[in-house]
């Protein structure tokens, strides 16, 4: 019997993103832009210098509601929840309970004790919702909205301007959200972003995802806004060192190893993973994610293998997951997990097409971030 292969997924706008041109690519089971005509370097440039939209509408939408789903979801995730409040969001990771290994990093939006918002990736959020269904108590329950709501991502220095065009709120602190009228539906407004740079994402019911679209593009075309692919979202991210899941964080990854132990509420009585990420935090992790700069003209990409020192008999050192051309810094920029011992500013050499090329190991990001900026 010949297997049949399931049709993409697509955003409601992606008519919208054909009319302008776009190059399509699959992400997570759906068919999303990968860059306009601009181009990736110019959508980049965009973000950087000005303002840029994003359609990441393949992002999951997760809603756990019931008495106490708060408390529930502070239990199993690894971010405490307990450090932010309702109208506040948080970074925080689902890690299989066994090995500590990732299963996603997601935002968890703090609507009120009984209700928070999770948005994973695509890719894995059936994944996430199917573990916190199995595991939640009685009364809570997880609703899956996948394809109920489009996220929109206004993103750079000029995205406050756009948004005050449309009347909607601006100005609230890094990661918190407010709730903005637009023609009868209810946007969330979070101030976040997988940019670096400052920005808004917004979460709003399919019915008003075209009109919104239209209305982001109207209100930021004096200001240059362009639309972005994600291609552009990739470097830019990459740029900041934000890891990728299934690529720079998997199932075989943790966050001690993946530098993430900050959203790890290491004094929380309970959370999947719990002890073996003690266990390793107290051990050392075998490898840890580093950033690597090139120091001629070499461009990274996942796969490529690392080794210690600049001369070609280095021992080997890692293995390089994330990788690109920098548009603002002109060189090559990357992620790889090397060994403990290959501190920031050690010269490795990387494999790039069978040419060892030099980079020194660097904390990110790469780039100085805006994201904070009152």
């Amino acid at each position: 019997m010949v297997g049949t292969t399931a049709p993409l997924l697509r955003s409601p706008l992606h008519e919208r993103h054909t009319e302008l041109g776009a190059k399509f690519a699959e992400f997570g089971g759906w068919s999303m832009p990968l860059e306009y005509p601009t181009g990736v370097v110019k959508e980049h440039q965009a973000v950087r210098a000005g303002v840029g939209l994003f359609d990441v509408s393949h992002l999951g939408k997760l809603v756990v509601r019931g008495p106490g789903a708060a408390a529930y979801v502070n239990s199993v995730l690894t971010n405490d929840l307990d450090r932010i409040r309702p109208g506040q969001a948080q970074y925080t990771l689902c890690c299989e309970d066994a090995t500590g290994g990732i299963v996603d990093d997601l935002i968890v939006y703090l609507r009120s004790e009984d209700e928070v918002l999770l948005v994973p990736n695509a890719s894995n959020s059936a994944e996430v919702a199917r573990r916190l269904a199995e595991h939640a108590p009685p009364g809570v329950e997880v609703v899956d909205e996948h394809r109920d709501h489009v996220v929109l991502a206004v993103q750079g220095r000029e995205s406050d301007e756009v948004l005050t065009e449309l009347g909607m709120p601006v100005g609230h602190d890094y990661m918190s959200f407010a709730i903005a009228p637009f023609r009868g539906e209810r946007v969330v407004v979070c101030r976040s972003g997988y940019t670096g740079e400052r920005g808004y994402e917004l979460i709003a019911p399919y019915a008003v995802a075209v009109p919104l679209w239209d209305a982001l593009l109207e209100a930021g075309h004096r200001r240059g806004i362009v639309p972005c692919g994600l291609g552009a979202r990739d470097t830019l991210r990459t740029e900041m060192g934000y890891p990728l899941h299934g690529q720079d964080i998997t199932l075989d990854t943790t966050p001690v190893q993946a530098r993430l132990a900050w959203a790890v509420g290491w004094d929380k009585p309970s959370f999947w993973g719990r002890e073996a990420l003690l266990a390793e935090r107290a051990a050392g992790p075998s490898r840890v994610l580093r950033g690597i700069v090139a120091s001629g003209r070499g461009i990274p990409r996942p796969g490529m293998t690392v080794s210690e020192g600049p001369d070609a008999a280095g021992d080997s050192a890692g293995e390089v997951t994330s990788g690109t051309f920098s548009p603002t810094l002109r060189k090559g920029v990357g992620l790889a997990y090397l060994a403990p011992h290959v501190k920031v500013d050690a010269e490795v050499g990387v494999d790039v097409r069978g040419r060892r090329e030099a980079f020194v190991v660097t904390k990110p990001p790469f780039v100085q971030p805006s994201v904070r900026e009152v």
